[in-house]
């Protein structure tokens, strides 16, 4: 595992799809929409089909910091990949806009590398707790907290009840005052796995 202790500002982004397309946007975008991000610098740090929602895709990207988000995300949505791939992600697309912005409480601990395309991975649990919760770090890869930040890119909303604390572990997640548990399937290049 490898430590990214650079990252300081992370979006949990929950995107419900029209019936029957998840397959299709995860293609897309494990070929197409990975690197690509990372070269306008952002990071994508985990990518995840919702196990009990077949229409949910649940995906993490992190950021240096808030000035660093505006600038990769003005990069990216500007740029002539996304140009060429909009269409085809957002027509997979019913609502994209369940956003929580968060800042890591502690390191994040990703794999060194990317995976094949269509490997698999064991099952995580993403976890969003209402408000900061005193929870054993435990199998814990990655604790965020609600980050209360003006958002430097509007074009992309975010959540306004972002007093939460998300966890990204293996194994069932710790009891306290969950809002929202996700049983997430690693996509077969997510670094979270």
């Amino acid at each position: 595992m490898t430590t990214r202790p650079e990252i300081g500002v992370v979006e949990l982004r929950q995107y419900t799809l029209h019936p029957g397309r998840r397959d299709e946007l995860v293609e897309l975008f494990d070929r197409e929409l990975v690197e690509t991000q990372e070269a306008c610098g952002m990071w994508v740090l985990g990518q995840f089909r919702d196990l009990e929602r077949p229409d949910r895709f649940v995906w993490l990207r992190g950021f240096t910091d808030m000035e660093g988000r505006r600038r990769a995300l003005e990069a990216f949505y500007g740029g002539p990949v996304w140009g060429r791939h909009a269409d085809a992600a957002n027509a997979t697309m019913a609502e994209f806009d369940d956003v929580y912005l968060l800042a890591p409480d502690g390191a994040i601990e990703v794999a060194d590398s990317r995976t094949p395309p269509g490997a698999a991975h064991g099952e995580l649990s993403v976890t969003v707790y209402d408000g900061r919760p005193d929870l054993p770090r435990g199998q814990a890869l990655a604790v965020l907290v609600g980050l209360d930040a003006a958002n430097t890119f509007p074009a992309l909303p975010l959540r306004d009840d972002g007093d939460v604390t998300v966890r990204v572990e293996r194994g069932p997640p710790p009891a306290g005052p969950v809002r929202q548990s996700i049983r997430a399937e690693p996509t077969g290049r997510s670094l979270l796995r």
